[in-house]
């Protein structure tokens, strides 16, 4: 199950990496709602806030579907009709949603066929795979282009830097029984990865690519069954080992995704694959996360990759991760 995310980019850069075009094919960028609630965080786990795109409509009667904005919602989906004075009471976890039960689920039902979908935007997921010297925790996010890798100029109006992992949630709106403000929370939806991965019983919806986001968005054009045909594991995804200092949600740090070297030790270390991020990381620390957008790391050519249709997902984990755990080949270079 996904239970950390990060999403390091500033509210700004967030909304040019989600520039998308419309009905009408013009390239446009998401409104920001409350942008001021958001907070880029290197280690998200549930009960934060977090950045989703959803439809105009869903706050503007009269809105082109295909409109898109940003809000920050509180991750773990509180149903509408949750009759607590207290949100935190839910007896249940809703921080993820299987795929195979979100149309049997009352949690979810109901909020799924009303249209009530989201895209989760996050820089990448952390797992852990349990072995013999306990823990390892992996960092799981797209492929980057060597684009990403190269310093924007502020006035630059494509984003061509780290592609954000686009994963489906579905998202509803509590009103608490006294009245007060509304409060929109989401769950990430999962699907089944336990053929491919031993240790991943269920990772999350990614949607790959515009065309994806798009249907899962626009619930006025797209119905639910034909929505849920896009919820399938995908192949397009990387991996990474990060040090164990991520497994406390309250480090909240760039080390918490920076690659290491799996071996004797765990921690965060200088090794020719790692050490330009670790140069940025060693400059880095104070003001993090808040730290300007133009001041993220560059990844190395070490760490892009081209993903091989050929490979399943199991493949590719299974290159990081080796049959205990070690890395089972050498990185491939750009």
């Amino acid at each position: 199950m996904c239970g950390r995310t990060a999403c390091s980019l500033g509210a700004d850069n967030l909304r040019r990496a989600c520039a998308y075009r419309d009905r009408r094919g013009r390239r446009r960028q998401p409104e920001w709602i409350q942008a001021e609630r958001y907070r880029p965080s290197y280690n998200k786990g549930p009960q934060s806030s977090g950045p989703v795109l959803l439809s105009r409509r869903h706050l503007q009667q009269d809105a082109d579907s295909s409109e898109r904005v940003l809000m920050d919602m509180r991750w773990g989906l509180v149903p509408s009709w949750f009759k607590k004075d207290d949100p935190s009471k839910m007896p249940f976890n809703t921080s993820n949603c299987r795929s195979d039960t979100m149309l049997k689920k009352s949690s979810y039902k109901g909020a799924l066929l009303k249209g009530k979908r989201c895209v989760v935007l996050a820089d990448g997921f952390y797992e852990w795979q349990q072995h013999s010297a306990g823990k390892q925790p992996y960092f799981i996010y797209f492929p980057q282009t060597k684009d990403a890798m190269v310093r924007r100029k502020e006035g630059d109006e494509e984003w061509k830097g780290w592609r954000l992992l686009t994963m489906a949630g579905i998202f509803d709106c509590w009103e608490p029984p006294a009245g007060g403000e509304m409060l929109y929370t989401y769950t990430i939806i999962t699907v089944d990865a336990s053929k491919d991965v031993s240790f991943i019983h269920h990772m999350p919806a990614i949607l790959d690519g515009d065309e994806a986001i798009r249907k899962w968005l626009d619930f006025a054009e797209v119905p639910t069954q034909e929505a849920v045909k896009l919820i399938q594991p995908t192949e397009n995804i990387i991996f990474h080992p990060v040090s164990t200092f991520v497994n406390s949600v309250r480090n909240n740090t760039p080390e918490c995704l920076a690659p290491i070297e799996l071996g004797a030790k765990k921690e965060v270390k200088a090794t020719p694959s790692s050490k330009v991020m670790l140069s940025w990381l060693k400059n880095s620390q104070e003001g993090s996360p808040q730290k300007k957008e133009n001041d993220l790391p560059r990844w190395t050519s070490q760490f892009i990759h081209s993903p091989s249709p050929k490979k399943t997902s199991a493949d590719i984990l299974q290159q990081w991760l080796g049959k205990e755990g070690e890395p089972a080949a050498k990185k491939r270079k750009a």
